[in-house]
């Protein structure tokens, strides 16, 4: 590769094809037929918006890619536009000559231009490094509490010192998420009376749910109030992590912050899907127990360099269904 031949610039809809091929086989997932499916989900039909993408291309060859996906935050009834920093690759013939660095940098003014306020995401521990690198800040850990089912639950759960598995496991327990957020106005008016928050907060709406939990890609199941899904709900899925099954919470919404009815519905969790325990990020349930060091740490940076201040882990309130990864 020579400079002169090397070319930064925004993703075409033509590029589409190289981009997923590069990607899925950058994460080992080019045998796996969901992997387009799965793009297309994350930042194509995203109801904040086209992810903004951009490629590094070396004599007409696609050689590296950089994808953020967009995200929208509320806090004091101010929207703050947003973008998680998620999917990158670069080709092997190509590594080690800091494409991925100066892509992101492109991205960054190109977003910052768009007018979006900030960047987060949650490196692991080899490619944290080279985002403080580019200015990121560490915010923290995140908290991740659990409540096992029994003592049994508890056992494998300490014996599976492995990663969950990406993929859901199927059941049952509760309704598929598609359906249960299919009646849009029943959304729209539990969220009209959540209790309100100074903290920074996703921001929600039924399109918000239908996108982010009606993919059968990853088998989201929902538990609703004994009264309605206007009074409340916990979305969840099923997967593996070694010889434990675990109920990974995406969001617990209820009205006017019923902790007595968030309790029952994740004790409903708990029973009708079997799983040796729950798992939630952010605000701990009731009843659960924290789960030291397992949680993500969440990275930071302003869009505009001229901007440095950090929220604490204070400031903001996420669930796993803002967090996880894919």
């Amino acid at each position: 590769m020579s400079e002169s031949s090397l070319v930064l610039r925004a993703a075409r809809p033509d590029d589409r094809a190289a981009i997923i091929s590069l990607l899925a086989a950058s994460l080992g997932r080019d045998d796996d037929e969901r992997y387009p499916a799965l793009y297309a989900w994350k930042h194509e039909e995203n109801p904040f918006g086209v992810s903004p993408a951009w490629v590094a291309e070396d004599n007409g060859t696609l050689c590296a890619i950089r994808v953020f996906m967009r995200w929208e935050f509320r806090a004091r009834g101010e929207v703050r536009r947003a973008v998680r920093a998620v999917d990158t690759a670069t080709h092997p013939d190509y590594q080690g000559q800091g494409l991925f660095t100066r892509l992101t940098r492109h991205g960054l003014a190109e977003v910052a231009a768009d007018g979006v306020d900030f960047v987060f995401n949650t490196p692991n521990d080899q490619s944290r490094p080279g985002y403080l690198k580019m200015q990121w800040q560490t915010v923290g850990r995140l908290p991740v509490a659990i409540r096992p089912r029994s003592a049994g639950s508890l056992v494998r759960l300490a014996r599976a010192r492995v990663p969950a598995e990406r993929w859901s496991i199927p059941t049952t327990a509760g309704e598929r998420a598609a359906e249960a957020f299919a009646e849009t106005s029943s959304i729209d008016a539990l969220l009209g009376r959540l209790a309100p928050t100074d903290r920074l907060t996703t921001l929600r709406s039924a399109a918000f749910f239908r996108w982010r939990y009606g993919t059968e890609l990853l088998q989201y199941r929902v538990i609703t109030a004994p009264k309605g899904i206007e009074h409340g709900f916990v979305v969840f899925r099923l997967r593996r992590r070694g010889g434990a099954v675990e109920a990974a919470i995406g969001d617990v919404v209820v009205a006017g912050d019923d902790h007595r009815l968030a309790r029952s519905m994740l004790a409903t969790v708990r029973r009708t899907s079997r799983a040796d325990y729950a798992i939630a990020l952010g605000r701990r349930p009731s009843g659960f127990v924290p789960f030291p060091r397992q949680g993500p740490i969440l990275t930071w940076r302003h869009a505009a360099a001229t901007a440095t201040d950090v929220p604490s882990l204070a400031d903001l309130e996420c669930t796993l269904g803002d967090i996880e990864l894919f």
